[in-house]
């Protein structure tokens, strides 16, 4: 791989625009990822925040379920963001009936944990692994992590709740990184994609 890795954001639903913006301006190829055909060209992949329910469904109906968790299980590097740590999770707490996930990181995942919309909030969050200060954190709908088995570390927490999670080329947090400006979180997830390359 070049030294500006192709990273893909799966473009089915959820704020695809702003993670491509992030991943730009820490300097890798960003491109959005609709079908197998276009996630078989990527380097690594950003599953962004939405709906989870929703994204689980588009992915199946677009027949990009299997190609994810064959890509995933391969070790390709992928990132996931709110509903995209949902995806990532091996096992969700309270599923929506018909919900499924890619998988990925050993770790149980509540949905809307930190409750509704009209409860977001922002938060200077610690993440291990990136220098600089807190990184801030929006919190909107978000799930947390209640618990992580044996392989997966957690990177930071807040208020008590588990909110980013790494397991090897796995990347998950529970707040919107790509809403703040502040792209230390992404620049982080384009060195794991050099990494393996």
């Amino acid at each position: 791989m070049s030294e500006t890795p192709v990273i893909g954001v799966l473009a089915l639903q959820g704020d695809v625009r702003e993670h491509l913006i992030a991943l730009a301006s820490a300097d890798a190829v960003a491109r959005p990822v609709r079908r197998p055909e276009e996630l078989a060209e990527v380097d690594g992949l950003v599953i962004p925040g939405g709906e989870s329910t929703t994204m689980s469904k588009l992915a199946s109906l677009f027949g990009m379920l299997e190609p994810l968790r064959e890509r995933v299980r391969d070790g390709m590097p992928v990132y996931g963001t709110c509903a995209g740590m949902i995806l990532l999770a091996d096992k969700i707490l309270d599923p929506r009936s018909g919900q499924e996930t890619v998988g990925g990181i050993d770790m149980i995942v509540r949905r809307n944990a930190f409750g509704r919309q009209n409860e977001s909030f922002e938060a200077a969050v610690e993440v291990a692994g990136i220098e600089g200060g807190p990184v801030e954190g929006v919190f909107i709908r978000a799930p947390w992590v209640e618990s992580v088995g044996a392989q997966a570390k957690v990177v930071a927490e807040h208020g008590g709740h588990i909110v980013a999670v790494r397991q090897g080329n796995a990347l998950a947090t529970s707040f919107h990184p790509e809403l703040t400006g502040d792209h230390r979180v992404h620049a982080l997830f384009v060195d794991m994609v050099r990494a393996v390359g």
